[in-house]
């Protein structure tokens, strides 16, 4: 199973549009998922016309309408694996035991908020991925976004969740 992670698209204040390699990525993808700050429903609206299946949780910047359409947080099982998809986690320091405290019976916890690419193991098992953001980089010397594989696993074994972090040519990107 092909999934496409994205957070932090802030259209239309960052981006008139996702790039072309992100729309690619949603052609190709058997699942999209986004971890909030859509900021304009429109994009939400094209974003779910296109994929073939979307998850999708409201960020901090959302408004009404967009809450409206979908939660805070989603709790989803895709290829034998437990995801969790919300916008915010707070500080980076300590994350890793705060979220697998917070999300026991979660096995990939998909968040945004902050625009920088992570990706890391709790001690627990518990693999945390932030896509960072393919519209506006901040500090961030690239635009990101992820994308990532479910394979099974050896018999017996959970899946084997295989990540890959993408950047976008520099042109296409704001700084702020």
């Amino acid at each position: 199973m092909d999934l496409l992670l994205i957070s932090d698209t802030h259209i239309p204040k960052r981006a008139r549009d996702l790039p072309g390699q992100v729309w690619d990525a949603v052609d190709r993808a058997d699942v999209v998922i986004h971890a909030g700050d859509w900021v304009d429903l429109a994009s939400f609206e094209a974003l779910e016309a296109r994929s073939r299946r979307l998850i999708a949780c409201w960020g901090n910047n959302d408004g009404d309408d967009l809450r409206a359409r979908m939660p805070e947080r989603v709790d989803v099982e895709l290829g034998g694996l437990r995801f969790t998809i919300t916008h915010e986690t707070g500080a980076a320091t300590g994350r890793e035991k705060r979220m697998s405290l917070a999300y026991p019976d979660t096995d990939v916890l998909v968040f945004g908020h902050s625009h920088i690419p992570w990706d890391t193991t709790s001690d627990t098992g518990l693999r945390l991925l932030n896509p960072g953001s393919p519209t506006d980089r901040r500090r961030q010397p690239y635009c990101t976004y992820m994308t990532a594989t479910i394979g099974e696993g050896t018999i017996g074994e959970e899946p084997v969740l295989e990540v890959r972090v993408h950047k976008l040519p520099v042109r296409n990107q704001k700084s702020g």
